[in-house]
């Protein structure tokens, strides 16, 4: 896949180009009047086709973004992590050794990631450096868990651990669930330590196997933000997790995983009507998912668009996560002819929709889009030509 820039076409400003290490480098020298040891990164994502099915134990098709978490670091000699956010403008510490919840969000993530690494036995050292990202805040994009590979990368390179994606994947998971509190799936943590450059990536999430899944040529990704954020997302994805387990016992499954579409018509009329919609949406999600596989090993564009067109369908009117604002950046980006298909991506009720297009009209396509979507609701979108990248590596040592 052609990486083109990312475009923000408000009032035909553009968004700023990807960061790289050298920004990390210079933020670090400016910072402690030295270059780093170590530069470390972690992408954020976009999932393609396959929501709310993590952690139903199904499958996911997400791509690591050109969008990510950097940290740039140098070894302490005592065992506190010291660490300047540029973002936030913040410095903040922690101690390995007494490692307590706090009230400044960002750094919650860090000490989540520590103690995760911990509590599995990983011998961990202090450290000190710089944070910055470009992983769009509460978009749907992942930022956290980026923030979580990205520490997890750091951990490990001060320590000189052993850096296995899969694993490190599940330990960012673990400390979500049980330390920040959100009882995410999977996902997220394993594409941004398991990405693959001009791939997107089909995750068993019940094995953690992983299969890249190239990109047609021709082919773009655009990431459109409704610059609209998910507010009391938390609360809903855990009620809807619970409706998915409830489902899941009602059909003596151990998830919804297990139930296909010939069983679920045969009882789902005993089921509780809402639970049955949520049910619905995640074993016709897991078959779109794999057809849209096909779809891209084949090339067929429009297959894969419709795909995507029915995952948003299913998602605004059974699992009810869509909002106003990505129904109408959906829609917008469907009704242009450059669009192979779009839906609404990540947890929902704000934040990102994503789109298969033709690469070639990929500046018409954001224009048009960002343009219409302002049209209808007032909000100034920022819309991403992204590249698929690699997971979670040391990028300078």
């Amino acid at each position: 896949m052609d990486a083109v820039a990312a475009i923000a076409l408000a009032k035909g400003g553009q968004t700023p180009m990807p960061l790289d290490k050298s920004h990390a480098v210079a933020a670090f020298t400016e910072h402690f009047g030295e270059p780093p040891r170590w530069v470390v990164r972690a992408p954020g994502r976009v999932n393609l086709i396959g929501e709310h099915t993590d952690y139903n134990g199904g499958f996911v098709l997400p791509l690591a973004i050109d969008r990510a978490v950097w940290i740039a670091l140098r070894p302490r000699e005592d065992r506190s992590v010291v660490v300047h956010s540029i973002d936030f403008d913040t410095l903040a510490e922690f101690n390995l050794d007494h490692l307590a919840k706090g009230d400044i969000q960002w750094l919650e993530y860090l000490k989540a990631t520590a103690w995760s690494l911990q509590e599995s036995g990983y011998p961990l050292i202090g450290w000190e450096g710089v944070l910055l990202g470009d992983v769009p805040l509460g978009a749907g994009l992942s930022s956290s868990a980026a923030l979580e590979m990205a520490t997890a990368r750091a951990m490990a390179a001060a320590a000189g651990l052993a850096w296995e994606p899969a694993v490190m994947a599940l330990l960012g998971q673990r400390a979500e669930n049980q330390w920040v509190g959100v009882q995410c799936g999977i996902m997220d943590q394993l594409i941004s330590a398991t990405g693959k450059a001009g791939h997107a990536m089909l995750i068993d999430c019940r094995s953690l196997e992983t299969t890249p899944v190239p990109f047609p040529p021709g082919v773009a990704v655009a990431v459109l933000d409704t610059a609209t954020r998910r507010g009391l997302v938390d609360s809903a994805y855990n009620e809807r997790r619970a409706q998915c387990e409830s489902a899941a016992q009602f059909f003596h499954a151990e998830t919804l995983r297990d139930v296909d579409l010939d069983l679920f018509q045969r009882l789902a009329k005993d089921l509780d009507e809402t639970i049955g919609r949520r049910a619905l949406h995640v074993i016709t999600e897991n078959d779109r998912t794999l057809q849209a596989v096909e779809a891209m090993r084949r090339g067929e564009l429009e297959a894969l668009g419709s795909l995507l067109n029915k995952s948003h369908a299913s998602l605004r009117d059974d699992y009810e996560v869509s909002s106003d604002a990505l129904d109408a950046m959906a829609e917008a980006a469907q009704a242009h002819p450059a669009c192979y298909g779009a839906r609404m991506t990540g947890a929902g009720f704000g934040g990102c929709a994503v789109a298969v297009i033709d690469a070639a009209r990929a500046d018409d396509f954001a224009q048009s889009v960002a343009v219409a979507y302002q049209e209808r609701t007032g909000h100034i979108a920022a819309i991403y030509i992204c590249q698929a990248t690699n997971g979670a590596d040391v990028v300078e040592s």
